[in-house]
């Protein structure tokens, strides 16, 4: 395959809001050991590219910073020690950063086969979005069958994706969201039942549902005052797991529950760890998770598509909030 020498890609000008994000004309960059160039249809927009764009999740020391965690495309080039058999493949990726981009650089052990029933479209708001899920609710949070479990923002893309994982795993599911469609979106994934967090108190919701026992798990992305009423809501031996903060991570706590409930909190970030750490969870998707791609089980739901040119205008969809399920870029050619 011919690899172009230069490509298009986005950058930040500096921190700040949408209005920072521009596209420019760069290299192509090269596959190192381990390592395979995609040519990308699409990649996923997330939480994270957010936050990056304003300041404060720069990548790791090394790493490109074009904003874009996950990818779908065709491996196009391969580094010093992978097979070039797999030039050719069509695949969906978790990326360092580097995904808003024409080609993006990936380590192949994080490189995943695309399901039979999706587009590369659809494919490419899976790798971040499943690992994260994948490895929060069930590795971090433990969740088994007949458990409960209360998913914050469930309209979202994580949301969206835990839902559907949680019921497909026998449990019973509550989530939260912020308006009447959203709460009707969020049953018609498999949700038991949706609060809609403006109009309902959700840990007096939780309490009526749960004939006051409680959940068993706690997926929660806000932080804030969220934290100490998510530690209410948890049922003995109850996990709170903590994925993001759209509030504050600093709060004022009363950690009696956690001593005579025998609570966990934990939580976990991606983006940070060792190549050999995700493909763990590469394992445990391909093993779990794909089955059910495959099968049409579960699915990505996306709700807007962008070119690759307009992801500022993707970045302000996302901070809207407005949307249910993925936002995509799309690289037309």
């Amino acid at each position: 395959m011919v690899v172009p020498q230069t490509m298009k890609q986005v950058r930040f000008s500096g921190p700040g809001g949408p209005e920072v994000i521009e596209v420019e004309t760069a290299p192509v960059p090269q596959p190192g050991p381990g390592q395979v160039l995609i040519e990308v249809a699409a990649a996923g927009v997330n939480r994270p590219d957010c936050l990056q764009r304003a300041g404060g999740y720069p990548p790791p020391p090394g790493a490109t910073q074009v904003p874009g965690l996950e990818v779908s495309g065709v491996i196009v080039a391969v580094g010093p020690g992978v097979a070039a058999s797999r030039i050719g493949e069509k695949t969906c990726a978790l990326v360092i950063s580097g995904g808003y981009a024409e080609y993006a650089v990936a380590d192949e052990p994080l490189c995943l086969p695309v399901p039979k029933p999706l587009s590369l479209l659809e494919a490419g708001g899976l790798p971040e979005t499943y690992y994260t899920v994948y490895d929060n609710v069930f590795t971090r949070g433990g969740l088994k069958k007949g458990e409960t479990i209360l998913i914050h923002g469930g309209s979202s893309g994580i949301g969206s994706t835990a839902i559907q994982l949680a019921k497909q795993a026998g449990a019973t599911v509550y989530a939260t969201a912020g308006s009447p469609e959203k709460c009707a979106f969020c049953r018609s994934l498999g949700a038991d039942e949706a609060i809609n967090y403006r109009a309902q108190d959700f840990v007096e919701e939780v309490k009526r549902l749960t004939h006051a026992r409680g959940v068993d798990v706690v997926l929660d992305m806000v932080g804030g005052p969220y934290v100490q009423r998510n530690l209410n809501v948890l049922a003995l031996e109850g996990r709170l797991v903590q994925i993001a903060f759209l509030q504050t991570s600093k709060v004022d706590l009363d950690l009696m529950n956690v001593m005579l409930r025998r609570l966990t909190i934990t939580g976990s970030t991606l983006r940070a760890r060792s190549v050999a750490l995700k493909a763990e969870i590469a394992g445990h998707l391909r093993q779990d998770v794909w089955p059910l791609l495959e099968a049409g089980t579960v699915k990505p739901i996306i709700h807007a598509v962008f070119p690759l040119e307009q992801a500022r205008a993707a970045h302000e969809l996302m901070e809207s909030s407005a949307h249910l399920g993925k936002i995509m870029l799309e690289v037309a050619r």
